[in-house]
């Protein structure tokens, strides 16, 4: 019987180490060490055994299966290594073709001008403060001396959900919340940066677009404080040399109302195409806020006054960086993206 076993022995080792690749090996595997393998049946003679012969058989048998498991898992090792190294030696790679570059990603142009705005107005000790989207006629219109039926609400065409509720037209609702939340209490100096909806589309306008609004509320506050601020932004943002000009103009929310140009930065004044001839691009609007204004807000006009300016980001970025139709910024072309 131990004759026997030693035969098998040396069969299971020999074709062990003949094996051609891993599938034979595989094979190898199951014929002699798998449930009905031939190492595995021989337990099953130990019931022709005599009871004393029976432990000494059993260890020879563990033995030659730990024999021949080893060798398998030794064989196997071997013919993975040989594999890999075929494959390696199979390919060839050249060594001065450059790297894959990972390309990061970058913040949007608006994103960047907002930015840039934001850190402007936060130098000169402005709050951001943020609103809801989706906002109420009053706080949108009424508050901000636009009573229903007033004629200057068709110059803001509105997305209404309701006869009290649209998409807001501009940010200045977040002015008039944030002077209801102060109740009086002064000073007043806040930002309110976001995106805004009116039914516009063109080279020029969106139906979604950003604003940035200011507002300032204090004592003694004049249009010479206003024109300083504005003159301190221009001048930060399109360059030291800039000069701003205010004109006449009206606004519901505003007493005395003016827009505000600045000098153009492409030619300097001296007239080009970029401000058809007149020196001046128009920016932005502003004024001294409206005393029927402040009242609704809970403020005396008699004790405090203020001011308000209010812009579009797209306009600014398409001044800053020259770009021509409003549009390119929402149409995901990576091409037009990278450029910033």
């Amino acid at each position: 019987m131990q004759q026997k076993v030693a035969e098998l022995e040396a069969k299971a080792l020999a074709a062990v180490a003949a094996a051609a690749d891993e599938a034979q090996l595989t094979e190898l595997k199951v014929a002699y060490l798998g449930k009905k393998g031939e190492i595995t049946q021989l337990s099953r003679m130990m019931g022709q055994l005599d009871a004393a012969e029976r432990p000494a058989f059993g260890a020879l048998v563990n033995q030659v299966k730990s024999s021949v498991e080893a060798a398998v898992a030794a064989r196997m090792e071997s013919l993975q290594a040989a594999a890999r190294n075929a494959r390696l030696q199979a390919e060839t790679i050249d060594v001065t073709l450059p790297g894959a570059r990972f390309t990061r990603g970058n913040r949007h142009i608006l994103s960047l001008v907002q930015q840039q705005m934001e850190e402007i107005f936060i130098g000169l000790g402005y709050q951001v403060v943020q609103g809801p989207q989706v906002e109420y006629d009053y706080y949108n219109f009424e508050a901000l001396n636009l009573p229903k039926d007033h004629p200057a609400r068709d110059m803001q065409d509105s997305f209404y959900f309701s006869p009290n509720m649209l998409l807001r037209t501009h940010t200045s609702p977040v002015q008039a919340r944030t002077m209801e939340k102060m109740q009086g209490r002064l000073p007043v100096m806040i930002i309110s940066p976001g995106v805004v909806y009116r039914r516009d589309d063109d080279a020029t306008h969106s139906p979604m677009f950003h604003q940035l609004e200011g507002l300032v509320i204090d004592k003694h506050v004049t249009f010479a404080d206003l024109r300083g601020t504005l003159l301190a932004f221009a001048r930060q943002m399109f360059g030291p040399e800039r000069e701003v000009r205010l004109r006449p103009s009206y606004f519901p929310f505003t007493e005395p109302s003016a827009e505000v140009d600045i000098s153009c930065f492409n030619c300097g004044g001296a007239g080009c195409r970029l401000c058809k001839g007149s020196g001046w691009i128009e920016i932005l609007g502003s004024g001294q806020v409206h005393p029927r204004v402040l009242e609704m807000s809970g403020y005396d006009p008699e004790q405090c006054s203020g001011f308000a300016f209010g812009m579009g980001i797209e306009r600014v970025a398409m001044l800053k960086y020259g770009i021509t139709d409003l549009r390119l910024m929402f149409d995901n072309d990576v091409r037009f993206l990278n450029s910033f």
